[in-house]
């Protein structure tokens, strides 16, 4: 699936998630905010998105070995950030049950805190699933991190369009068809024995 050929949205996230999502280790996030029900099922309002990597709130504390200790300790976060990456969602699945989370342990750097936080923050709300097929931006870019920018937001409207003609994904159709058969089953299989 390409991406289309400019973005104007980001989605702010842990810079070391960033990071696990480049490296291959990690192709789903966790939201509860900023999905709306349509026909025919849950949809992000963005389906596709950068990553705007964030730094003040990462708790090294609640990642996996060895993604804790990549955590870059910060008071505020940075006057510049360096965008290098674009995803698209493939799909969002409703978390019914912690199970569902426990099954796939070996695909995030989440550790037990984390999730359970997660569950946790205000629990009448669904916990969602998202898997995405995230591509490194052949001409990362830096901008400046101005007020609008700021603040407990999950979406960044930016000031201007970042081209992502040419990006290239982290996985190859193989590897990332693979994993996301392999979450989809396993994440199915918890929920029919919950």
């Amino acid at each position: 699936m390409p991406l289309s050929s400019s973005l104007s949205v980001a989605l702010k996230e842990w810079a070391v998630l960033d990071s696990a999502i480049e490296a291959g280790q990690q192709i789903l996030l966790l939201r509860k905010g900023g999905i709306s029900e349509s026909i025919g099922g849950f949809q992000l309002e963005y389906p596709e998105f950068l990553i705007f990597p964030t730094y003040l709130h990462q708790n090294a504390a609640m990642l996996k070995s060895p993604w804790s200790g990549r955590v870059a300790k910060a008071d505020a976060e940075p006057n510049t950030v360096r965008i290098t990456t674009a995803a698209a969602v493939t799909d969002i699945v409703r978390v019914r049950d912690r199970k569902q989370i426990d099954a796939i342990d070996d695909q995030h750097i989440w550790l037990a805190p984390l999730i359970d936080m997660r569950f946790n923050y205000r629990p009448d709300n669904p916990l969602y699933l998202i898997l995405i097929r995230a591509s490194r931006l052949v001409d990362p870019v830096t901008i400046t991190n101005t007020p609008a920018y700021a603040g407990c937001k999950s979406w960044v409207p930016l000031s201007n369009p970042v081209a992502t003609a040419g990006a290239i994904a982290f996985l190859n159709d193989a590897e990332y068809k693979a994993r996301r058969e392999l979450i989809l089953g396993r994440i199915d299989a918890s929920a029919e024995s919950c």
